[in-house]
């Protein structure tokens, strides 16, 4: 029978050492460029939506909106949704960031983010930390698994007290109706796997004016800062 181990493991564990390093690195080069951009909202959602897209053109409208009060945007840097919230930003004349990761078919650097304030990372696992130190709230218009990814992972880390609450807003009552009522009546009522009391934690809204309302509400309350 033939070993499913690779040949050369101690090889493999050394590499594996050294890697430290270079995640070390990502985290530092996150941290310092971030540290400068100022109070934020991170906008998610699908790569693959194209401008005419009403959630598109509905990403832009929020972008647009939230930096009217003072806040930058911050996106995954590539197309669809992110290209819409970086160009709602640079039209608006905020700041508009990009944290960007090299995908195989979907991602590419926007036209809409500002020069000095996109950055490219190589680990998922950084690039997400990043959105949740720096994002002073989460804006999750309809996307993918990666959407989702980032929406349960923001929920999970509050629920669990891990960081401290700041508003999760989901966009488009229509997409994101379905998860919410399954979330309630098979999780929460009929497996008891959550409790009824974490949808607290999203808002769910349609409109740009609400997501504005919510974030004021939200910071009236407390102050701005980093997240952990």
């Amino acid at each position: 029978m033939v070993s499913k181990h690779p040949k050369n493991w101690n090889e493999i564990k050394t590499n594996d050492s050294w890697a430290l390093f270079k995640i070390m690195s990502e985290f530092v080069y996150g941290y310092e460029r971030l540290s400068e951009i100022g109070p934020c909202v991170s906008i998610f959602g699908s790569a693959r939506l194209k401008p005419g897209d009403k959630y598109y053109e509905l990403a832009v409208k929020v972008a647009n909106k939230i930096v009217d009060q003072g806040y930058g945007i911050i996106t995954g840097g590539g197309p669809g949704i992110m290209e819409a919230g970086n160009k709602g930003a640079n039209l608006g004349g905020g700041t508009s960031v990009g944290l960007n990761i090299d995908l195989p078919f979907e991602q590419h650097d926007n036209p809409y983010i500002d020069s000095n304030k996109s950055l490219d990372f190589d680990y998922f696992f950084v690039r997400k930390v990043m959105f949740v130190k720096y994002s002073q709230g989460f804006v999750v218009m309809p996307g993918g698994f990666g959407t989702l990814d980032e929406l349960f992972e923001a929920i999970t880390l509050i629920q669990t007290g891990k960081i401290d609450k700041f508003p999760i807003i989901l966009v488009g009552k229509e997409f994101w109706s379905g998860l919410i009522d399954w979330i309630k009546t098979t999780l929460a009522e009929k497996l008891n796997t959550v409790s009824i009391e974490d949808l607290d934690l999203i808002e769910l809204v349609d409109t740009e004016d609400e997501v504005v309302e919510i974030l004021d509400k939200f910071y009236n309350q407390y102050d701005l800062s980093p997240n952990f």
